[in-house]
């Protein structure tokens, strides 16, 4: 048995702080990475962020640096979140490291020698947030599918990969290799993209146009594709094509994404590998979107979840556990606060928790805090508790590696709940009231201590601080990636008379009517508030009014005349993620001045439709007199910063 790991997560996108997205695709990593060392794999976690791009640029010019100096800033925000949700990734790469450009030069020399890349002139329908051309058939509704934006149409002489030559190669892969691309939906998914023609890809971006990138080495008018240079980081970070780290890990190699980069992973990553002569990695493993509300998180609707917000509230492990146990690999999934503290209190407290608690208490008032031997008689009661154990111990074996993680923590907290049961069914308060029952009570204590040992363990991938502090307390510091389970959750390991600690409860609850009325006491603000506006007779307003306006910096994208008015443009404006505006400026500004100009936009107005058009934000002028001057700020600010 192979028993080396290698697991990837994306590397992410440097224009936005780290969402509970991001949180779920690098925890479900880490819980693998974890997984596997418990089971006593050689592993190796890989994340990072990637830092080339049109709208990286955009955004430094934004904030009034360089781009580098921007990546840097941005980056170390994803850097010190990781540590912060107990991920253990071994590197963290940035497309910015110059072993990883020199890695993306060489490639792209070995590919154009080959042959398989070649200069051509494209013309075709551009998306500037995923930075890659749409044919018509891949969009929705005229729009690009994932930001629900319609691409502009952009003409360029540039540099292609081959990409359509290893078309039947790949279809003829993924159907020798059912699980090359997991859970099957998306195997499914990729086999439809390739029914069609594949067009090559465009690798290449001018430097006129954009010089931030990692330039062509055989034309330093060019710098590449930002696709073609993440993806790379893959075998970059193990030191292709020398290393060591990539003899050992490359062969193993598992990828984590959400679906929404589906494509760029599951075609352009695995011929650009054949291209190469490097063996395409070996799973592909593609998660859900979490849905706010039945919804798409937007910035707009303020349905993003920030993960460092609620962890620190919550705790971080039942932050993680949550995510784990809420969503299926593969489907989508709805994200509440309530739900969180649903699970918190049930599974956690209530389940976990009294478990631990009680069974500390008891040791600790009937054996001064030992653990005692096994005693007698051994009842069925007994035998059947050790089976559940036994049989929750190959089910989460078996689960894990399938990516159901909901299912091998069902199989934990059935035998979680196996024992809370055999607790009530044995009494062990009323057989410390018999001397002659202290075999049996001996008995009772050390099963339970043995499932509580065996829980630790078990939940150690997921909960890491958890699980080591209740092995702390049942007598066995261990640090969670030292955890192995033939070792560890093997019954009878716990040492006769070692010192256990009861102490605080695991998982404090949460009063769920309290925090209710606290909601619900802030709902009824905000309708107050409302009633308020719009029945207001003055023109003063309070502080916690002008505090209700979202007001965001921004730079104008793009800008076009709406056809049959005078006064209205339609703008694309970028305040951390793209917006269409509809502005009534068109008398006081020619759309080409406004691209790259600063601007204050309302980002949580009520979207509206002018002449057909909806616009999603609102625009800050001043008048003066027949003059109307856009407000704007003294000096650069990144695209999505609070006005105040």
């Amino acid at each position: 048995m192979d028993t080396r790991f290698y697991i990837t997560t994306p590397i992410y996108y440097v224009n936005a702080e780290p969402h509970i997205g991001h949180a779920y695709t690098t925890i479900v990593a880490d819980v693998m990475n974890r997984f596997h060392r418990l089971m006593g794999y050689e592993t190796y976690f890989l994340t990072g962020t990637d830092e080339h791009g049109d709208k990286i640029v955009q955004a430094a010019e934004a904030a009034g640096t360089d781009p580098q100096t921007y990546v840097d800033r941005i980056s170390r925000m994803f850097r010190h979140t990781w540590p912060k949700l107990n991920i253990s990734n071994d590197h963290f790469i940035r497309t910015t490291d110059p072993a990883h450009m020199k890695v993306v030069q060489y490639i792209l020399q070995k590919v154009y020698d080959a042959g398989d890349i070649y200069f051509d002139t494209y013309k075709g329908l551009y998306c500037i947030g995923c930075e890659r051309f749409y044919t018509e058939k891949e969009l929705v509704d005229g729009k690009c599918p994932d930001h629900d934006k319609p691409p502009v149409e952009r003409e360029e002489a540039n540099y292609f990969f081959r990409m359509s030559k290893y078309q039947d190669w790949l279809i003829e892969h993924i159907e020798k290799h059912p699980d090359f691309i997991r859970p099957e939906r998306y195997r499914n998914e990729v086999l439809a993209f390739l029914r069609e023609p594949l067009e090559d890809l465009c690798i290449s971006r001018p430097k006129e146009r954009l010089s931030w990138g990692v330039p062509l080495p055989f034309d330093d008018r060019y710098v590449t594709y930002v696709w073609f240079d993440a993806l790379i980081n893959y075998v970059s970070a193990l030191g292709y094509p020398d290393g060591e780290l990539f003899s050992t890990f490359w062969p193993v190699a598992q990828h984590v994404i959400a679906k929404d980069i589906l494509k760029p992973h599951g075609i352009y990553w695995p011929t650009m590998l054949k291209a190469a002569g490097i063996e395409p990695y070996r799973h592909l493993n593609v998660h859900g979107y979490w849905k706010i509300n039945e919804g798409k998180m937007s910035k707009s609707r303020g349905t993003v979840v920030r993960p460092l917000d609620l962890a620190p509230v919550y705790g971080v492990d039942a932050f993680r556990y949550f995510l784990m146990r809420e969503m299926v690999f593969g489907l989508d999934a709805n994200f509440s606060e309530e739900a969180l503290i649903q699970r918190l209190n049930s599974d956690l407290a209530n389940d976990l928790g009294n478990l631990f608690s009680r069974t500390l208490a008891m040791t600790a008032k009937y054996f001064q805090g030992t653990v005692p031997p096994f005693g007698n008689p051994v009842l069925p009661e007994d035998q059947a508790l050790e089976r559940q154990v036994q049989d929750a111990v190959s089910a989460y074996r078996e689960e894990i590696p399938k990516w159901a993680f909901h299912k091998a923590l069902m199989a934990v907290w059935e035998m979680i709940n196996a024992a809370n049961k055999y607790i009530d069914q044995t009494g062990p308060w009323e057989l410390a009231k018999d001397p002659d029952k202290k075999g049996r009570l001996q008995r009772v204590l050390r099963t339970l201590l043995e499932v509580n040992k065996t829980t630790a363990v078990l939940v150690a991938p997921f909960m890491p601080q958890t699980a080591e502090k209740m092995l702390e307390r049942l007598g066995v510091p261990v640090k969670a990636l030292d955890l192995r389970l033939e070792r560890d959750a093997r019954w009878g390991s716990l040492v006769e008379g070692e010192r256990v600690q009861k102490g605080a409860a695991l998982f404090p609850r949460v009063d769920i009517k309290k925090w209710q009325q606290e909601k619900n006491a802030e709902e009824r603000k905000r309708n107050v508030e409302k009633s308020d506006e719009s029945q207001k007779t003055s023109d003063l307003i309070t502080f916690q009014e002008f505090q209700r306006l979202d007001l965001r910096a921004g730079v104008v994208l793009e800008a076009e005349r709406i056809p049959k008015s005078k006064k209205l443009l339609k703008l694309k404006v970028d305040i951390g993620e793209e917006r269409q505006v509809v502005a009534g400026i068109a008398e006081h500004y020619a759309p080409e001045d406004l691209v790259g100009k600063q601007v204050v936009v309302v980002a949580n107005l009520k979207p509206a439709k002018l002449m057909g058009v909806e616009s999603q934000g609102m625009i800050l002028a001043a008048h003066d007199g027949d003059v109307l001057k856009l407000v704007t700020t003294d000096a650069p600010v990144i695209p999505g910063g609070k006005v105040s």
